[in-house]
């Protein structure tokens, strides 16, 4: 195979209606450092779509965290080209780029000298918006990632617990709306259940905003939740595979992303679909402040066994059976901390699990801004089981390159995508 470079920066492609990312080309991307015999990065060459999740997985030192570096340039490439939206940024300001850029690192990163409002401002500040729309997008943002702007907008990083760090260090790096979020490991520092509900925000904020986002991690299963496509790297960023979640765990390229992905993969397969992709149970509904014999007798009614309540903004509150409803007078307006719920956006596997720890055996489903939605039980996620196995065999479409030691114009001269022999596969 030849290696001849872009001569010319490609224009981007059109994006679809409703993406507000931009496309990434890495063309032949090399990161040589002094004194090591190999390079950090060789040749890479990685197309990343216009609005959509790529996650960067593989052993430690493998150069996933430097390749993502070098998208806005943290770390300088030694050779090649990085390409977003047609302009080769290699060439620009490193600072005026990384402006244009979101940022997300590992517990949020923020100074611990600012308020919230202060941290989330500090881009937009630079780009000489006024205070009114500051302000304006920090209340904004704060509300998008599910924190009462009257309550968190003037408190500061130590008071903020580790998952609250994180959501704030998310809206920071949306702030001035940038086309491109990378993100480096940004939830490996917090708890496993507040892991899944940032997850669960992330792939939230997506489905609304359509980002372009690159995401380095070290857990696999992260990588098959949120990723829309996964670069799976050995050392020297040498791409083994670069392919969809699912053809990823029904088709392995080798032996090494056999060991990666580990055991167990059948079980993954469970977080190839999200709650939105499959029907939900309708439910009744009460609010605070009825008299609980009146929706007692309406979920009899309908043959049902419990009742959701909702406050005045649609967000479930409690979830009683008919044996809490005979028991109560009027329904209050307390909320159930242990009320089992999973977003929309949420593998089936987090709503199976969370179906397990529930006395229904079955979960709420909220959508945007946590409003709820319907019910989801086990019955719905066996049959959506059936139908992951029978999509996994189709090959995905106009696939994105991935390849080391050749350029973009070679790749496709030669016809190879993510799925190619000479694409990581």
């Amino acid at each position: 195979m030849s290696e001849s470079v872009i001569t010319s920066t490609p224009a981007p492609a059109a994006r679809p209606e409703g993406v507000t990312g931009a496309s990434i080309l890495l063309d032949q991307v090399t990161k040589r450092y002094p004194g090591q015999k190999r390079p950090a990065v060789d040749g890479l060459t990685l197309e990343i779509p216009a609005g959509k999740m790529v996650m960067f997985v593989g052993p430690s030192g493998c150069g996933k965290t430097t390749t993502l570096k070098m998208i806005n340039r943290l770390i300088e490439p030694t050779e090649g080209s990085i390409i977003i939206n047609g302009e080769d940024v290699t060439r620009m300001n490193g600072d005026e780029l990384r402006r244009k850029i979101g940022y997300v690192i590992q517990a949020g990163g923020l100074f611990p000298h600012l308020s919230v409002a202060a941290n989330i401002a500090i881009v937009p500040k630079m780009l000489g918006w006024d205070k009114a729309r500051i302000a304006a997008r920090v209340d904004e943002l704060l509300e998008m990632v599910s924190l009462d702007p009257a309550i968190y907008r003037n408190r500061f990083p130590k008071e903020l617990s580790g998952g609250q760090q994180q959501r704030v260090g998310v809206a920071r790096a949306l702030a001035a709306d940038p086309p491109v979020l990378l993100m480096d490991e940004p939830f490996g520092a917090v708890d496993p259940i507040t892991r899944q509900r940032l997850q669960d925000e992330m792939l939230q904020i997506q489905s609304e905003l359509h980002k372009t986002i690159v995401c380095v991690t070290h857990d696999f299963d992260e990588a098959v939740k949120l990723g829309d496509w996964i670069a799976v790297f050995d050392a020297g960023a040498q791409l083994v595979q670069y392919d969809t979640p699912e053809r990823l765990l029904a088709d392995p390229a080798n032996e090494f992303v056999e060991n990666f992905i580990g055991s167990g993969a059948g079980l993954k397969q469970l977080t190839l679909s999200r709650v939105s992709d499959v029907d939900l149970a309708e439910a009744i509904i009460g609010r605070p402040g009825e008299r609980a014999a009146d929706v007692l007798e309406r979920i009899t009614a309908a043959g049902h066994g419990h009742a959701v309540i909702v406050d005045d903004r649609g967000r479930p509150l409690q979830w009683p059976s008919r044996r809490q409803l005979g028991r109560m007078e009027t329904i209050s307006a307390a909320a159930d901390p242990q009320l089992p719920v999973v977003g929309m956006r949420a593998t089936l596997n987090d709503a199976l699990d969370t179906m397990l720890v529930s006395s229904a055996g079955a979960a709420l489903v909220t959508g945007r801004r946590e409003t709820f939605q319907g019910v989801i039980d086990v019955g719905t996620v066996m049959d959506a089981i059936n139908k992951a196995h029978e999509l996994a065999a189709i090959e995905p479409e106009n696939a994105p390159v991935g390849i080391n030691t050749g350029s973009l114009q070679t790749t496709a001269a030669a016809g190879t995508g993510a799925g190619g022999e000479q694409a990581g596969r």
